[in-house]
């Protein structure tokens, strides 16, 4: 999943240029680098970014901190998406700024140790995502489907290591990433330049990126998402047959169950479809660019098309808690608490300083006026004719 990226440098050693912009995109450097135009586009795009890591900040560790302090709010579901949101903070506080600084820099700021670890890290936060995502749908599988088969008794226990076993297993999946990341050089023929490029494979490798990105594919994308399919056609199968089944005066508890189970399911659902409609286009290019990996693709469609992509993958980690929002009344009602008591403490601080600043205004007047007062009775008032 890590993308080979790089900047040409004025510094140019035996034709060899030091960079961290894609090899693809070096032929469009020269259109960015006019005057016109690349102050323009570095203002928008630093904007962009800053936008999807402050929302994404925000949302993320307000859902934590709801799920953590509000006993109420604490089971199956909710700590699952615990789980998917500290993956996207994760994603969000180390991926997104290098990603940027790929644009915003005129060189790889992070070293080799820093190109083994972004990807490692990115691939884990994606397969935190996917993996949490299939096992919500397995949760609600179960919840609509199977009831009788949920166990009450250490449930919450549980579904810790199940959530701890997704990290781990994403971790291990992500090992090969920082394995053979490295900094490998890419010749460019069209310039006759060689670049010295952050990616996961040598551009003399043709077998190597398209096992690399079809496994990514497969592994992270196509394999989850069909086994959640599978899971949502029982459950609508399932809600299908239980509305049939169900007396036009049924049991008011069962109604209102039923319809709580269907509410979270389509909660999970819209999880689902909005990160698969977010990086699919960032799957398509790296299979792109794997398969014509010795084909030097240097249009300005394909340098727009990848940025749009990277930027869309990771909107996927700042859109969770807002959906959340719009989905869930329970979670709503505490993120305006949330939001009232922040803005309440903002106003208590605000008037305490207000307060203290009108106290230090009094005391200093009042000292002035005890100054003057010692003054007139000390006799240091000087008449006309004193010397």
């Amino acid at each position: 999943m890590a993308s080979e990226e790089c900047f040409p440098l004025d510094l140019k050693v035996d034709n060899c240029t030091l960079c961290n912009v894609s090899v693809n995109q070096s032929a469009n450097l020269s259109i960015l680098s006019d005057d016109r135009f690349y102050p323009g586009f570095l203002y928008a795009f630093a904007t962009i970014y800053g936008i999807i890591i402050l929302i994404g900040l925000i949302g993320n560790i307000t859902l934590i901190k709801i799920f953590c302090t509000v006993k109420s709010m604490r089971n199956v579901p909710n700590l699952f998406i615990s789980s998917l949101a500290l993956g996207d903070l994760l994603l969000l506080v180390t991926c997104v700024p290098v990603d940027a600084s790929r644009y915003l820099a005129d060189k790889w700021l992070f070293g080799r140790v820093g190109c083994k670890l972004i990807p490692f890290i990115q691939l884990t936060s994606v397969g935190v995502s996917v993996f949490t995502l299939t096992a919500l749908s397995a949760d609600r599988y179960k919840a609509i489907v199977r009831p009788m088969d949920i166990q009450a008794s250490h449930a919450f226990m549980k579904i810790c290591v199940k959530a701890a076993m997704i990290w781990i297993l994403s971790m291990l999946l992500a090992i090969p990433e920082a394995v053979f990341s490295d900094m490998h050089p890419f010749h460019d023929k069209g310039t006759n330049k060689t670049f010295i490029s952050c990616a996961p494979y040598p551009h003399s490798d043709g077998l190597h990126p398209k096992i690399h990105s079809m496994a990514s594919f497969l592994i992270f994308y196509i394999i989850p998402l069909s086994v959640i399919s599978v899971y949502y056609y029982f459950i609508a199968k399932n809600l299908i047959q239980s509305a049939y089944n169900m007396p036009v005066e049924g049991n008011v508890h069962m109604r209102k169950q039923i319809d709580s189970r269907k509410r979270l399911a389509k909660t999970v659902l819209v999880f689902v479809c909005l990160f698969a409609f977010c990086w699919l286009p960032n799957h398509i290019i790296y299979l792109y660019r794997s398969y014509h990996y010795s084909e030097v693709d240097t249009s300005l469609l394909h340098f727009i098309t990848s940025i749009c992509a990277r930027i869309l993958a990771f909107t996927s980690s700042c859109v969770n808690p807002f959906a959340l929002y719009l989905l869930s009344k329970s979670f709503r009602k505490q993120f305006n608490n949330e939001l009232f008591c922040c803005r309440a403490r903002l106003l208590i601080r605000s008037q305490s300083m207000g307060r203290s600043t009108t106290r230090m205004t009094s005391l200093k007047s009042t000292n002035h006026s005890v100054a003057a007062f010692s003054l007139i009775n000390g006799n240091h008032i000087c008449h006309e004719g004193c010397v």
